[in-house]
């Protein structure tokens, strides 16, 4: 699982994931050219929250 996130969501997104998989997710930077929204506004997508 992975969730595309914005400065402002990324500690949201870090919650949910731990949450649902009961272990700390990995945190990483999109792409420079990576072009995606985050997944809880319209905002571009900074992080890459995973496990």
């Amino acid at each position: 699982m992975k969730i595309l996130c914005c400065e402002e969501h990324v500690e949201l997104a870090l919650d949910v994931m731990v949450d649902e998989s009961e272990t700390f997710p990995t945190l990483e930077k999109t792409g420079e050219d990576e072009i995606s929204t985050c997944e809880y506004c319209d905002n571009k997508s900074v992080y890459i929250v995973g496990n």
